[in-house]
């Protein structure tokens, strides 16, 4: 059957339980599902989303808990994420599809249902004890939101990959850097803000660090990188919530992005990007595919190269990072290449041409 028009799409969302939707503070896969969603009503679709009981949504929101987990010191998280699968598939009809951000949760309940489905990877897949789970499961269609995320399972049944999206007005673009280097995201290993701390201080400018710090990464903020911010160039200054990103970003010289691991995306690149402030990036995971290296930042290999790349970074047209961003990672763009899977995996199950 072809239909004349698209029509208006029942949309399932399924979202983690640890945060809200969008988080109060950190959480970068619950904002996405916020921005998507609300996009996705805003393009006139009938979607429910299954979240935390304060999530804030233009859709139907079914609350799963009354609090994102984070916040209500839960023990057991996957009490709660369970009953949440359970409560889809007993409503799985009432959807033209199901878009789950929880894998593997949901996989072996998924692939027993008669509703389309799709699942979007948020986290990185190079963990050995993946591999045999995902290879049991490799019917089950995937989204990565890089390239490079899915480079350590090629053989699944990759359907796109669709690169992250936020609102143009949630940011302020700043057309004159400012006096600071910034970091923004959390305290851990892999992010190494160590490596920031010493490009500040090689630079001779100050950096400011807006980071989480989760109970499992507390030792090491404590023992490793608590005594280098006793520098008087370094300031921490914590968690900061999605309201105050666009000034701190905006008002920075350049982003420092110093990662020691295969980064499956890296919003905060793109936030960066959104109030034009360029990026120095160390090369991993996502970072060629978002960063245009010598337009709106440096890509780099070792400390010495990014500590040359920072201070290189006001020859870099801010401008630039601005048009990147609103021409490349729009929530719009995002919305409509979910809407064409989604259209496409529900005429694949129906085996009818649905025109998108």
């Amino acid at each position: 059957m072809r239909l004349g028009s698209p029509r208006i799409l029942k949309i399932a969302q399924v979202a983690p339980l640890s945060e809200s939707v969008p988080p109060k503070l950190y959480g970068g896969t619950e904002r996405v599902v916020s921005v998507l969603t609300d996009e996705l009503v805003r393009q006139g679709h009938s979607v429910t989303l299954f979240a935390s009981g304060d999530s804030r949504t233009s859709a139907t929101l079914v609350p799963v808990c009354p609090q994102a987990q984070r916040l209500m010191g839960c023990i057991d998280p996957l009490a709660a994420h369970m009953l949440m699968i359970e409560q889809i598939a007993q409503r799985a009809d009432d959807f033209d599809i199901i878009h789950y951000h929880v894998a593997p949760l949901h996989f072996p309940i998924a692939r027993r249902m008669a509703t389309p489905h799709l699942t979007t990877l948020h986290g990185r897949l190079d963990l050995p004890d993946l591999v045999p789970l995902y290879e049991e499961f490799s019917e089950i269609p995937l989204v990565s939101i890089s390239d490079a995320q899915r480079a350590p399972l090629p053989n699944q049944n990759w359907v796109a990959t669709v690169h992250h999206g936020f609102p143009e007005r949630d940011f302020c673009f700043h057309p004159e850097p400012g006096s600071y280097l910034a970091f923004l995201g959390r305290i851990s290993r892999e992010k190494r803000v160590d490596r920031a701390i010493e490009i500040a201080k090689a630079c001779g400018w100050p950096l400011r660090i807006a980071a989480k710090v989760d109970p499992s990464d507390v030792l090491y903020f404590k023992n490793e990188i608590a005594p280098l911010m006793e520098h008087p160039l370094i300031e921490f200054i914590g968690e900061i919530s999605d309201t105050e990103k666009s000034a701190f970003l905006g008002q920075a010289r350049a982003l420092l992005f110093p990662i020691d691991w295969p980064e499956p995306f890296g919003l905060v690149m793109i936030e960066s990007l959104a109030c034009g402030t360029p990026v120095v990036a160390f090369r991993g995971g996502s970072v060629d595919e978002v960063i245009e290296d010598g337009v709106t930042g440096f890509v780099v290999d070792d400390l010495d190269q990014a500590i040359d790349a920072t201070k290189r970074t006001h020859t870099l047209d801010r401008r630039a990072c601005r048009d990147a961003f609103t021409r490349r990672f729009s929530e719009s763009r995002m919305a409509s290449s979910y809407v064409r899977l989604y259209r496409q995996l529900i005429s694949s199950a129906a085996g009818a041409d649905i025109v998108a």
